[in-house]
């Protein structure tokens, strides 16, 4: 008789009732083991990073954690366990987080409030090979990426995008007016400009910015 396949399962989420909820529903289904959990993403990472040899099939993640948070846990999964597949389960739902983890590949978004049957669906069709995202997640998804069609569509002069880059290589704005040939004041209202006109609040959010318009790599 061939032995049935079981799909090894790790959970990180500092919500105990959450994680009671969730332990008792895997618990009925014969198909999924859960066979760690952790309170944070600090534990799990370490789990992880030490039982290399566990073959973990999909990691289930809150976003905010002590420690390590979702968001970092996921990119890190991703970047150094590959094999395992990744679903946020979360009430925290905005769609900065959802672009950013959708851009650092997790497989699956649910919000934590969704019903059983949801969640066993989610499960189920990301360890089959596709990636699996409720309805409102999905709403919310496409709203951030029409939003960040905009943000990147604001219209800037050559020079401001020269100087963009420039702060985005961390050029000191000294440097930026030898270079361009103008003076330090005439690079510091640009700078000024820019910071208003991108909606960000320092050279930090500038340089972000630029490496999403892809001034620099």
């Amino acid at each position: 008789m061939i032995k049935k396949h079981t799909y090894k399962l790790v959970v990180a989420d500092d919500h105990k009732m959450f994680l009671d909820g969730l332990l008792s529903i895997i618990a009925h289904e014969s198909d999924y083991e859960i066979i760690y959990t952790a309170s944070n993403g600090s534990d799990l990472k370490k789990y992880l990073d030490i039982n290399v040899d566990d073959q973990i099939d999909l990691a289930i993640l809150d976003i905010n954690m002590p420690k390590m948070d979702g968001i970092a846990l996921n990119q890190h999964i991703k970047k150094h366990h590959p094999a395992i597949k990744t679903l946020i389960v979360s009430m925290l739902a905005t769609p900065d987080k959802i672009y950013e983890l959708t851009q650092d590949g997790v497989n699956g978004y649910i919000p934590k409030n969704s019903r059983k049957e949801e969640l066993l669906k989610a499960i189920e069709t990301i360890l089959n090979g596709s990636n699996y995202f409720s309805d409102s997640i999905k709403e919310t998804y496409t709203k951030s990426v029409f939003e960040q069609k905009q943000s990147n569509e604001i219209n800037l002069s050559k020079r401001e995008k020269q100087i963009l880059q420039l702060i985005a290589k961390e050029y000191t704005t000294q440097e930026i007016a030898d270079k361009l040939f103008l003076s330090k004041y005439t690079i510091e209202g640009y700078r000024t400009s820019l910071i208003s006109k991108l909606n960000v609040k320092n050279v930090v959010g500038l340089a972000k910015h630029a490496i999403k318009m892809g001034l620099v790599d």
